[in-house]
């Protein structure tokens, strides 16, 4: 039987208990190894004892996952002091293994946070009003909502014509959840934005980084994923980047 390709899937600093944990979301882990059909290992995020260019280069791509907290303001150049919860060593980690991952030619995935993340560690900035601002859409579901509802607050997105996910999917739009209170600010140079919000915010970008693809997405295609074909599409073009076939 054929080796199948291996995914590194970035952690996060979670509280377990009154313990610090590497946590990654199963649901994560699932609908990368199901439907890019791939092995998967946990990268921690612990920079003080691993450096990123020590995994890379075994693994064949990275997905930079969804959670919680955000990138700190200052990642991005604002002086703000922003809103937490901020995971200060996933921030580190996370821009060294953008980095190792370039320079190794391997696929970069990202989700959410990851989205933002790669935006950032590319030399782009994050906006932190997109739930709250009379000029965007709402982008999270009101407050007060339970956890599946505010994985229910969906909106469409645009796909730029020709791109990525447009070839993909064959059509001109999706419907996609919307689960974040920050976006692109500005898009990071060399990124091609795939798809946008009705209000214009930027929900979807690719590259092709010193020959390798990177493709993020703001929503989740993750949640449910057994029950959406589109979502299914995403991790099965991650498959196909971690077998160098994008």
């Amino acid at each position: 039987m054929a080796a199948r390709p291996v995914l590194g899937i970035i952690a996060c600093n979670r509280t377990v208990g009154v313990e610090t944990a590497q946590a990654v979301m199963n649901r994560y882990a699932t609908a990368a190894m199901q439907y890019a059909d791939c092995a998967a290992l946990i990268i921690p995020s612990l920079p003080d004892f691993m450096r990123a260019d020590e995994v890379v280069g075994r693994l064949d791509g990275v997905l930079l996952t969804g959670t919680p907290s955000n990138v700190e303001p200052a990642r991005y150049g604002d002086a703000g002091a922003g809103e937490g919860p901020f995971d200060p060593d996933r921030d580190r980690m996370m821009i060294e293994l953008v980095d190792a991952v370039i320079a190794a030619q391997r696929p970069l995935f990202g989700i959410c946070r990851g989205f933002q993340e790669i935006n950032v560690a590319l030399g782009g900035t994050l906006r932190r009003d997109t739930s709250t601002s009379e000029e965007l859409l709402a982008h999270h579901a009101p407050d007060g909502v339970n956890f599946d509802g505010m994985f229910e607050h969906r909106h469409a997105v645009e796909l730029a014509d020709d791109g990525l996910l447009a070839t993909a999917y064959g059509k001109a739009a999706i419907d996609v959840n919307s689960v974040h209170y920050q976006g692109v600010g500005e898009l990071a140079d060399g990124l091609r934005v795939e798809a946008r919000a009705p209000d214009g915010l930027v929900e979807a970008y690719s590259a092709r980084p010193n020959g390798a693809p990177l493709l993020a997405v703001q929503w989740h295609p993750e949640w449910a994923t057994d029950d959406n074909a589109d979502s299914q599409t995403y991790f099965r073009l991650l498959g196909r980047a971690l077998r160098g076939e994008l």
